[in-house]
């Protein structure tokens, strides 16, 4: 079967090809504009073909020049949305726009230029236990003066070693992936008087303007503030590779989040005015449909909106190396695109990590789970942390989530596994382990809020507030899946109890690494449960018989012990968690001496004691113990010390 010929521009020796997917309209013209602001351009009809693509052939001349498409109207107007004004390429690799709510974006003509990768392809991620997830922010990262690199808050300044933010941070806490929040071009601006957004920004980057440009915000010089225009041009381009190749060159698998599910609602979105009705989801009126709560909701089983879809992800994997995308709002995109989806990234790079936000319209973990697509697992998130800091707390707080019970947290250890209490996944690989993430409180302000010590300006904790940040720590960490940690979570970062500061490109978002130079004790007690996670299998590689709980008298109390042979780990564990208030547990240990390598507030991946008998489990507090099982991770037997 033969491919489909290549949408937006293609440029060879013999000139430049451009096609539009534009099926309804009876005449389309594209608009050829010498620079970027010049109120005429030079028209040249395109010729329409059966399946509702129009094509153009331009000569090598107009290299460089900004092009966008006149769309005549079509004679039924429902489902569709006239334009007086030039329409971007939805598939352009280069893109400008203003810096206005309309940002009135046009393509740019130009070839994708060769860049040195060196020999990178992919990091490896054979199984996705294996990776501990760091979400951020790109900008945010680095922007504040104490990540110390020298272009804050760009590509260049998130890979850059000389300071303490960034990818040295990364490196410091033992992240292996890092999970970027959206960097597909997208809509900065708003219209200036609104009263569901008062800053008319859209710092996050979840509305969408072109699926195949990445966002120029974040290049050194650029201001979307002051300047009038950006442009996402080929050293944006080299910007990405380059970040995404050191990364790499550090081991550090990058997983991208992309909005599928929707666009930008405010800005000239070309699939708005290329056929509404076919790219949308829309009501018998033509207007849009909305679940996502962000003024339209992509048609995703339409043909060519599936496409798109693929293609931008193909565009990504092969042109930019990415190793993994997180999929916003994924009940949103239909169960055959997702197949589709899967498959293709799996034939460009075997060991794609694909994450799914499981909902959107609903609700439905399991249908990512029988895809092999891994989604977020907000039931451990609810049953350790909670989902209202007032009035449904969790287990960190010595009490039940509406939801959870004992065996549900059971369960959440060997990785909520379907035909358990609380069950949604087919596979412990399947589960994204988390207790905070850019949505909602930060786990330090809920813990802040739910302990009614809302602290000091300088974001420290209190001793008992650090007590549950780390208890917190330690039950996701030994909890079987993919756990994922938001930047800051390792310090108990605090954003001003802001729940949803998604239009913030300030303080409240800037990572400030001087609140982790003041919380030391956390940071690497979190570091180090991050080495000892990545450095034992069975902490991470369990099947679910290997995970064992002990009979209890208190169900605060939980206490486990991992098998390690199954996961072909030398060491057998043992955790023992007590999220009682105020009252200590005895837990009695099975025979023989265990090396203690968590303990309350201290952590370390080298033994910090050696015990046999009984140990008093504080409040609060929680303990790893270990012991060599007399198995080598190389083959054969080893003696019991």
């Amino acid at each position: 079967m033969n491919e489909p010929a290549p949408l937006g521009c293609t440029i060879t020796a013999d000139g430049i090809t451009v096609r539009v997917y534009c099926p309804r309209s009876p005449l389309v013209d594209v608009e050829l504009f010498r620079r970027y602001g010049d109120a005429k351009g030079r028209r040249i009809p395109m010729i329409k073909h059966p399946d509702g693509i129009w094509e153009a052939h331009l000569e090598t001349a107009f290299i460089g020049w900004h092009y966008g498409f006149r769309i005549t109207p079509a004679a039924d107007t429902v489902g569709f949305e006239a334009s007086d004004f030039p329409v971007c390429d939805p598939y352009a690799h280069f893109v400008t726009v203003t810096n206005d709510a309309a940002q009135r974006p046009l393509g740019r003509l130009l070839p994708d230029e060769p860049f040195d990768w060196e020999g990178d392809t992919y990091v490896p991620v054979p199984d996705p236990r294996d990776l501990v997830i760091h979400e951020t922010h790109l900008k945010d990262a680095t922007a504040h003066p104490s990540a110390g690199v020298a272009r804050p808050g760009t590509y260049a300044g998130f890979t850059d070693e000389s300071g303490i933010g960034g990818l040295t941070h990364l490196r410091r806490m033992g992240f292996n992936a890092v999970e970027l929040m959206p960097l597909h071009l997208y809509a900065y601006k708003e219209p200036e008087k609104n009263e569901w957004n008062p800053l008319g920004r859209n710092h996050w980057g979840y509305m969408s303007t072109s699926y195949f440009a990445p966002e120029p915000r974040y290049m050194p010089g650029v201001d979307a503030e002051t300047d009038e225009t950006r442009s996402s041009d080929p050293a944006t381009h080299r910007a990405v590779k380059e970040m995404v190749k050191r990364l790499h060159r550090n081991g550090m698998a990058v997983i991208l989040d992309v909005v599928y599910n929707h666009v930008s609602h405010y800005d000239r979105n070309p699939l708005k005015y290329l056929d509404k009705a076919h790219y949308f989801r829309l009501t018998v009126d033509g207007f849009h449909r909305t679940e996502s709560g962000c003024g339209n909701d992509l048609n995703t089983e339409n043909p060519m909106a599936r496409r798109l879809i693929l293609d931008s992800l193909r565009y990504w994997a092969e042109t930019f190396h990415i190793d993994g995308f997180r999929f916003d709002l994924g009940n949103l995109i239909d169960t055959e695109t997702l197949r589709q989806a899967r498959d293709l990234l799996k034939t460009i790079n075997p060991t794609v990590v694909l994450i799914a936000e499981p909902w959107g319209g609903g609700y439905d973990t399991a249908k990512f789970s029988q895809l092999g697509i891994a989604s977020w697992n907000d039931q451990i998130r609810n049953g350790v942390k909670g989902s209202d800091p007032i009035h449904q707390r969790g287990y960190l707080f010595g009490t039940w989530h509406p939801e959870s019970t004992r065996h549900s947290l059971e369960n959440y250890v060997r990785g909520t596994l379907i035909g358990q209490p609380n069950g949604r996944f087919h596979a412990s690989a399947h589960s994204v382990n988390y207790l905070e993430s850019h949505d909602g409180l930060t786990l330090g302000d809920f813990i802040r809020i739910s302990t009614d010590s809302l602290g000091g300006a300088d974001q420290t904790l209190s001793h008992r507030q650090a007590d549950m940040l780390r208890l917190g720590h330690l039950f996701l960490l030994t909890s079987q899946g993919i756990p994922m940690l938001h930047a800051g979570q390792e310090w108990g970062r605090s954003k001003g109890f802001d729940h949803n500061s998604y239009e913030k490109d300030n303080e409240v978002n800037h990572l400030d690494y001087t609140v982790a130079q003041r919380n030391p004790e956390i940071v690497s007690f979190t570091a180090a449960l991050i080495r000892l996670r990545r450095a034992m299998p069975c902490l991470r590689r369990s099947p679910a018989e290997a995970v064992r709980f002990h009979s209890y008298e208190d169900a605060l109390h939980l206490t486990f012990t991992i098998d390690g042979q199954p996961s072909g780990d030398r060491h057998d564990v043992i955790v023992s968690m007590n999220a009682n208030p105020d009252t200590a547990r005895m837990l009695h240990l099975p025979p023989g001496y265990w090396e203690l390598m968590v303990s309350g507030s201290v952590a370390s991946d080298k033994p910090i004691g050696r015990i046999a008998g009984v140990i008093e489990v504080p409040p609060v507090s929680g303990l790893l113990l270990r012991k060599s099982n007399g198995i080598s991770y190389h083959g054969g037997s080893t003696a019991t010390p």
